[in-house]
Parts: C-alpha cells; sequence; structure tokens
C-alpha cells in the first residue's frame, strides 16, 4: 500500500485527510497521463476517462473537482452520477474507455469518502500507475523518462469537456437483466439500498425479471448512507424479512460492490456461505473451473470443511477482494471471495458486484427450486474469536520465538478441528489474533493463550 492509496482507493475524511485539492490534483494526473500515452501512441483524440459517485454529499465536490482537474489536463469527463463501483466497471471495460474513477468510501459513514482507480479493463488500477500519482502529489513525479515540476495545461481547442453519460448506467442495468436465466415471479424479496449507490439501480433489476420487491435503506440524504443499514448493519434486514415474510434478503454496501444475504427464517448468509452455495452449483453443472474456489486467510474454517467433503479445492490469499481477484485471473479461476460479501464471478464481472451477487444466488434457488437456508446444508459455521492486541512493534511480537511456540502449541490443540490465525493489521500497529473451533469456550481459550503470551514478552501497548 502507499501513502495516499490503500488496497481500495485513497480513503479518508473528507476535507481532512481526503481534500477536494487532493481530488484535483488525481484528475489533472490522469488527465495529463491518458493524454500523453495517446500521443504516444499516434492518437490526437483527447483521453476518455467515466466517473461514479455515491449519495454522500461530499461525492459532488469531488466529483466536480475531478472534473476540473481532468478537463483542464485536456482529457473528456463522462458522468455517471449516482451509480456503483461495479457498474463503473462495467462501462469502462465495454465502451473503451482509458480509465474509470468511482467517488465513494465503500461501507463507512458519510463524513468519509474516497477515490478508486480502475484500469481500462475494469479491474483496479495497478501499483505502477498509482506510485505515480502518488509523487504527483508528493511533488516529485519521473514520468515519460523525465521530471516534471508542474504538469502542463491544455489550451484553447484542446481544453477537455463533461458528458452526460447516464446511458452507460442505463446499459449496465440492462446487462444485469440479460444475466437473470429465471423469471422470479412470485418471490418477495426485500432489498437493503444502504442508502447509497444502488438505491435506484437494485430494484430495476429485480423488478424487471418480475419480483415482488421490498425496499429499505433506499432514501439517501448525503448524511444516511450506511447508517443503520446495509451489509454492516444487516440486523436491520433481518427483521424485515421477517416481518413481511419475504422469501429472501439482500443487503449491499454504499457502493454495491458486496452483498450479504437473509434467508426466509431471518438468518444470516455471509460471504462465505455464499461461496460454498455457488461453489457447490458449479461443481454439480462442471462449471467450476479448475475445481478450486478462491478465498481470503479469513474465510471460516467451517466453510474449508465443508469443501473437502465435496471434494472442492480452494485458494487462501491475503485479505482483500484486489488479492482475490489477482489470483483468479492469474490461475484461471471462475469463483471468489471475501466473508464480507465481495464474491467475484470472473465469467461476468472484474470486480465484487453485489446485485450480480444476488442474482446469482436467486439464480440457484430457482435452478434446484429450494429456499435459502436448504441451500446451506453440508455448511456448518464454525464459532469465532477475534482480539485485536495493539503492540509496539508488530514485526517483533510476530517474530518472537516465544509467541511462534505459543501459536503453534494451540494450532496443535486444535488439531483438524478448528485452526489460529495470528497475522498484523495492514494499517494499524495491531495484532489480530483469530481463533475458529467447535465451540465459543474453545476458541477463548486458544486466543487468550497466545495473547498472554504476546502480553508477558512485553509487546503490548
Amino acid at each position: 500500500m502507499g501513502k495516499y492509496f490503500g488496497t481500495d482507493g485513497f480513503r479518508g475524511e473528507a476535507n481532512c485527510t481526503l481534500t477536494a485539492d487532493h481530488a484535483y490534483k488525481v484528475g489533472r494526473f490522469l488527465g495529463w497521463y491518458y493524454t500523453q500515452l495517446r500521443r504516444r501512441d499516434g492518437s490526437d483524440g483527447p483521453a476518455r476517462i467515466v466517473i461514479g459517485k455515491d449519495t454522500r454529499r461530499s461525492s459532488y465536490m469531488f466529483e466536480y473537482s475531478l472534473v476540473g482537474g481532468l478537463v483542464a489536463s485536456g482529457a473528456d469527463a463522462y458522468l455517471l452520477h449516482v451509480t456503483t463501483t461495479p457498474s463503473v466497471a462495467y462501462v469502462v471495460r465495454t465502451e473503451g474507455f482509458d480509465c474509470g474513477i468511482m467517488i465513494s468510501a465503500s461501507h463507512n459513514p458519510y463524513y468519509d469518502n474516497g477515490i478508486k482507480l480502475i484500469n481500462s479493463f475494469g479491474e483496479k488500477m495497478d501499483e505502477r500507475l498509482i506510485s505515480l500519482v502518488e509523487a504527483y502529489l508528493d511533488g516529485n513525479l519521473v514520468a515519460f523518462g523525465k521530471r516534471w515540476e508542474e504538469l502542463p495545461l491544455a489550451k484553447r481547442d484542446m481544453i477537455g469537456r463533461t458528458v452526460d453519460h447516464v446511458a452507460g448506467r442505463n446499459r449496465y442495468i440492462g446487462y444485469l437483466i440479460s444475466l437473470g436465466m429465471y423469471s422470479f415471479k412470485g418471490v418477495k424479496v426485500g432489498l437493503d439500498c444502504a442508502n447509497g449507490s444502488s438505491w435506484n439501480i437494485a430494484k430495476a433489476v429485480f423488478d424487471a425479471l418480475g419480483a415482488k420487491t421490498y425496499l429499505i435503506g433506499a432514501e439517501p440524504d448525503g448524511f444516511n448512507i450506511n447508517r443503520g443499514v446495509g451489509s454492516t448493519h444487516i440486523e436491520h434486514l433481518q427483521k424485515y424479512v421477517v416481518e413481511k415474510g419475504l422469501d429472501v434478503g439482500f443487503a449491499y454496501d454504499g457502493d454495491a460492490d458486496r452483498c450479504l444475504c437473509v434467508d426466509e427464517n431471518g438468518g444470516i448468509v455471509t460471504g462465505d456461505h455464499i461461496l460454498y452455495i455457488y461453489g457447490k452449483y458449479m461443481k454439480e453443472r462442471g462449471k467450476l473451473q479448475g475445481n478450486t474456489v478462491v478465498t481470503t486467510v479469513m474465510s471460516n474454517f467451517g466453510l474449508y470443511k465443508a469443501f473437502d467433503e465435496l471434494g472442492i479445492g480452494y485458494a487462501k490469499t491475503k485479505v482483500g477482494d484486489k488479492y482475490v481477484y489477482e489470483y483468479m485471473m492469474e490461475n484461471g479461476c471462475r469463483l471468489g471471495g471475501e466473508q464480507s460479501g465481495h464474491i467475484i464471478f470472473s465469467k461476468y464481472a472484474s470486480t465484487g458486484d453485489g446485485i450480480l451477487t444476488s442474482l446469482k444466488i436467486m439464480e440457484v434457488m430457482m435452478a434446484r427450486k429450494k429456499k435459502l437456508s436448504e441451500l446451506q446444508e453440508g455448511f456448518t459455521f464454525y464459532p469465532q474469536v477475534l482480539e485485536n492486541l495493539r503492540v509496539a512493534d508488530k514485526a517483533a511480537a510476530m517474530n518472537d520465538p516465544d509467541v511462534q511456540k505459543a501459536i503453534s502449541e494451540a494450532a496443535g490443540r486444535l488439531g483438524d478441528t478448528g485452526r489460529i490465525l495470528v497475522r498484523e493489521s495492514g494499517t494499524e500497529p495491531v495484532l489480530r489474533v483469530m481463533v475458529e473451533a467447535e465451540s465459543k469456550e474453545t476458541c477463548q481459550e486458544n486466543v487468550d493463550s497466545v495473547v498472554a503470551v504476546i502480553k508477558a514478552k512485553g509487546h503490548a501497548v
């Protein structure tokens, strides 16, 4: 991760960590850089960059700042307006844009925001270009063989323009509808749109496919995104599904790149459940390429036990849908994701897509003629205890021989009935000690045993 950009873009509190000036400079760089690439490749046309945003009040400020920078550098800025992150990725890769920008802080509160960069293939921007953006922000850019104290401004007829491109968002909606293999007629579906990006998209898709659709979290006011609703507050949807007697519920986050589900009984269906349900469905139909589902190290131990029973292979990556997608592309895998609900169906999308995920779960329900609770049979979600321990030096604590011994001893006690995972936080001076086992008590005992050693060796602060 860089100085400004983490695994999911440049994120922080609006006009504190992330300012309008930052956004303008990001726009200046991208407009200039892609125009330079076009010139190098013999094209005299302007760079074409598409922008989407979520429903935060500050998203308008960042949108206008980005546009100002882009057109000042000679690029044309195409505006999708309020839309989802996966829709930006879809439009970029299907309509020949140089890159895409999504303004969103995902599941964060309204006062945060972020800038996510998407390459011409609809994927998260590569680290090489991110490093150039950061170098420009810090005033030490070296690109195209020279150092740039400042970037040249476009002049006269080379100044860029802004284009309303809501048609791109509509084509994305049409694409999702086209993926519906079954009519949802008669199915009562609850959608929690988190007062975010999906509020004017998800219902259109489900209505078109015949569902009887019930909405919550679909009244954005600029300040209520993710507030008590969405995938990070799924208890609201659980209650709603039961009270209304719905067949299923789907909860999205602020930019709708993740989805969690609620079954007809109000039970939570996590990203791991989704990987199990759809992985099994793919294997049964001979569609699970490489017989492998890609997970992260934080997926539940019960998922791996269930996959072992089904004869399904799995890979484990670092935490982050970025790493899941990279592994999938390198190894030709079709299904991967995170427990948090970032699910990637690489045949259909280049990012996690919450609405697509909900359509795929509906597909399995309709194809198998089963309720969502029944599709989970065979997967036991193991209890988990996670403790975050602040330490003076993450590496020193992790490499301490006594700490490593404590971890090994815990792993030995758990055997094949559970697992322990101790990892460094990517953003904080914190060690995360996590144990999954058949009982909560066993989890807590083994977490405590490792934490006690970390503290006894003086690493905790």
